[in-house]
């Protein structure tokens, strides 16, 4: 009996040829430089945080949060986690050992966050959310020292707070560069989760530049795996020579715990928050006037555009800087000054972060031709961009008809009604609502019942005969768009013809 042979995994491979006696040879594979070169090593060890924290700690404070029900807004406490909806979760946390209970109907309470200061006259920064709603805010030192806040100002887009406590010679924290910042970098963050003072946790930075929807859309949140939870907003996010970077602000969480993503506001975001507080109490913002989306892989095949990327806009506010620059629905703005728009989420940070009266240069695609649009911003209005789209019932006016649709996507529309109309604040002659949506190919791109048509392509539609005759010429393989009023919101919708 032969012995067998016997091999590790991962080792060479052994390769077994047959002669034609039926004898089996070994063949061992030849080696080659590239497998005799060993790789670099790119990680030297893991990172000491010890002197860090020692001289960085000092810096970083308790924020207590109080409503006896004297404020107008709600109280600064959470509410049970079960009652939260949002994915994206703020956290400051109730006090320990026990959140302060509060009978149906109360809103006092207090409630833990972080912060940390920014000058030794006594200037500490923390979250909006850490304090909004707050009768007192009492600020504690790492030496136990008290001092009651002023709330120089606070503002949510950013959701940066800014206080003031009577102190001098304080420890200060400085302030690094967050547009350094790069994935795979070590950060460290101290704050008071639970009510635990001066927790230190450690992570890396998983990506920059991150949307965390529209309530916030002038963030771009630095995103990191640094365990955050209820009690740490506010306090600091420091790089490695212990300088802060960002400020704790909210984690991605389906229970919400900490589940490994964790998100911190950019600190050149927030100084520049801070600058205007002290001046003016409040953060204007820069603003276009247009509404935008993504751009898809099927947006890309119906405007023949290169690729993905830049942001789509979807509409244009009456009477704001974009409708006085000639921005059109179907533009892709693709830079802003000469810095490349990749995603349609980059383009708010960088608009609102500019003062108003400010003359912007965007570059935008119009039909695939490239195109030059100069823009003068102006401070953000939130009760012009609420007239983009006012919320309403669906656009669909009387009801089905019984006649099938004369078009190739099976779209059985009809002519708004006045009250519709009005409410959309449409002329006579734009758009159609869809009452039947009887092809395959509508229905799986996301049509349906109320949807008012307002454009194919760039062709205006405003009867069903024009939505007809706009749609009449599509084969298979085409991709169309659609811009769709659904509940007053724009938007382009492709659909693939298959």
């Amino acid at each position: 009996m032969q012995p067998k042979l016997r091999t590790r995994i991962g080792a060479l491979a052994l390769v077994a040829v047959v002669s034609a006696a039926g004898t089996a040879a070994v063949v061992l594979p030849r080696a080659t430089a590239q497998s005799t070169q060993p790789a670099p090593q790119l990680v030297q060890g893991l990172p000491d945080f010890t002197q860090l924290v020692a001289r960085v700690g000092p810096g970083v404070v308790n924020i207590e949060a109080t409503s006896d029900g004297r404020s107008d807004a709600a109280a600064s406490g959470l509410p049970d986690e079960m009652e939260v909806p949002e994915i994206f979760r703020r956290f400051f946390g109730p006090g320990m050992p026990f959140p302060m209970p509060r009978a149906p109907g109360e809103r006092f309470g207090t409630s833990l966050g972080s912060g940390f200061i920014i000058s030794a006259d006594g200037y500490v920064l923390t979250n909006h959310h850490v304090i909004d709603g707050a009768d007192t805010v009492t600020v504690k030192l790492s030496d136990s020292r008290e001092y009651k806040a002023e709330v120089v100002g606070s503002d949510e887009k950013s959701d940066i707070a800014l206080l003031k406590i009577d102190a001098t010679g304080l420890p200060a924290l400085r302030l690094g560069d967050s547009n350094a910042l790069r994935p795979g970098q070590w950060v460290v963050a101290i704050g008071s989760p639970f009510g635990l003072d001066h927790s230190v946790t450690a992570g890396i930075v998983s990506a920059v530049g991150r949307s965390a929807g529209a309530s916030q859309q002038y963030v771009p949140f630095i995103q990191t795996d640094v365990a955050i939870n209820r009690g740490n907003s506010g306090g600091p996010l420091l790089n490695t020579r212990g300088e802060v970077v960002g400020i704790n602000s909210q984690i991605f969480s389906n229970s919400g715990g900490y589940m490994g993503v964790s998100f911190a506001i950019p600190v050149d975001l927030a100084m520049n928050a801070v600058q205007q507080l002290k001046t003016s109490g409040k953060v204007q913002y820069g603003m276009i006037g247009v509404g935008l989306q993504p751009i898809t892989s099927e947006i890309v095949d119906a405007m023949g555009l290169p690729d993905s990327r830049g942001a789509l806009i979807r509409s244009v506010t009456p009477g704001s800087p974009g409708e006085k620059a000639g921005l059109a629905p179907g533009d892709v703005v693709r830079s802003v000054d000469g810095r490349a728009i990749n995603r349609s989420s980059e383009l708010p940070p960088i608009i609102g972060a500019m003062a108003p009266g400010t003359r912007v240069e965007l570059g935008i695609l119009r039909d695939g031709k490239p195109r030059t649009v100069k823009v003068v911003l102006a401070p953000l209005d939130e009760e012009l961009l609420a007239g983009e789209g006012p919320a309403s019932r669906p656009g669909a006016a009387p009801a089905a008809p019984a006649k099938a649709s004369d078009n190739p996507l099976g779209l059985v529309a009809e002519p708004l009604d006045a009250r519709t109309r009005q409410a959309l604040d449409l002329g006579p002659s734009e758009g159609v609502a869809i009452t039947r949506v009887e092809g395959t190919d509508a229905r799986r791109a996301g049509l349906r019942p109320g949807d008012v048509v307002l454009q194919v392509g760039r062709t205006p539609v405003g009867s069903p005969a024009a939505l007809d005759k706009a749609l009449a010429g599509l084969k298979k393989g085409d991709t169309v768009m659609l811009l769709v009023n659904r509940r007053g919101n724009a938007q382009f919708i492709a659909v693939p013809v298959l």
